[in-house]
């Protein structure tokens, strides 16, 4: 895929004051998004920016900006973007107060950047009207390249599409199934063939996924088969990943639920790639245009 939107690779941050939009919203320090904020920061830092500040927001327990404080002295972490209502609201006033003094605009926060927010939106439009530059980062160009695969490559492709978010998947499924050989669905999407207790999907569809998957030579999964955390419900989820993993196709899967399923099952060196944003990936893939791009 040709990379239309300026990537950091493209501009020149050397003695400029750099303002990376980052994403917080993690459960621990050890995970993609974390390692993202890492990567660009240390890329920043190698290139010789003179002044560095990463700002996004978190509705977890885990206080990521203050452990990357302590890792990166002298780097700014501000997690409290979403404090303030003129970020979710795109209040242009707010914007510029974030955008104030900073030459350069990075956004690195793939996952949030479905939303027409404040730090997403407008405050690359002001610094870029101030005169400064705007680009995507490391991680951020990875899942554009990565995610394009999914309709890039040739052959065969299986949709995996379950979870409890079941609206916007519901919406990809009816708009992009005509793409796919076969759609499998599972949690509370429609029409899934479950166990009587609801939580996981029934042995025949178990079966039947399996057949479908070892037919695949591109899969794209989105959510997961069940509530897997509950010891009776976990066989279709992880009888489904382990599928997946051990499938020669091309695997991408994106998502809070599916990520941290592949990680629970030791899985997550057998993908291709795993999307930091499950809706982000969802609206790419779609054909929408996303506003932080």
């Amino acid at each position: 895929m040709k990379m239309m939107t300026p990537t950091v690779r493209d501009l020149k941050v050397e003695g400029k004051k750099v303002l990376v939009r980052g994403d917080f919203d993690v459960e621990n320090g050890n995970n993609p998004r974390a390692d993202s904020i890492r990567e660009i920061v240390k890329y920043l830092q190698d290139r010789g920016a003179a002044e560095i500040k990463v700002i996004g927001h978190y509705e977890t327990k885990y206080d990521l900006a203050g452990q990357l404080t302590g890792e990166f002295p002298g780097v700014v972490f501000d997690s409290g973007a979403r404090n303030n209502p003129g970020e979710k609201e795109n209040d242009m006033e707010y914007a510029k107060k974030l955008a104030e003094g900073w030459d350069v605009y990075i956004n690195e926060a793939f996952a949030t950047s479905h939303r027409k927010h404040a730090s997403i939106v407008s405050v690359p439009k002001v610094i870029k009207e101030m005169g400064g530059q705007t680009g995507i980062g490391l991680r951020f160009e990875k899942e554009l390249e990565m995610l394009s695969e999914v309709w890039d490559k040739p052959g065969r492709r299986v949709l995996v599409i379950g979870g409890t978010k079941v609206e916007d998947k519901q919406r990809f499924a009816e708009k992009m199934g005509d793409k796919f050989s076969a759609v499998l669905r599972g949690g509370l999407l429609p029409g899934v063939d479950l166990r009587p207790d609801g939580l996981d999907i029934s042995d025949a569809a178990i079966q039947q996924y399996q057949e479908e998957l070892s037919k695949a030579e591109v899969i794209l999964a989105a959510g997961v088969m069940g509530k897997y955390e509950d010891p009776e419900a976990i066989k279709g989820t992880k009888t489904i990943l382990e599928t997946m993993a051990n499938s020669q196709a091309y695997k991408v899967a994106g998502g809070g639920d599916i990520e941290a399923a592949i990680s629970s099952f030791g899985l997550t060196e057998k993908f291709d790639w795993i999307s930091v944003g499950g809706g982000a990936m969802l609206e790419f893939l779609g054909g929408k245009k996303l506003p932080g791009l």
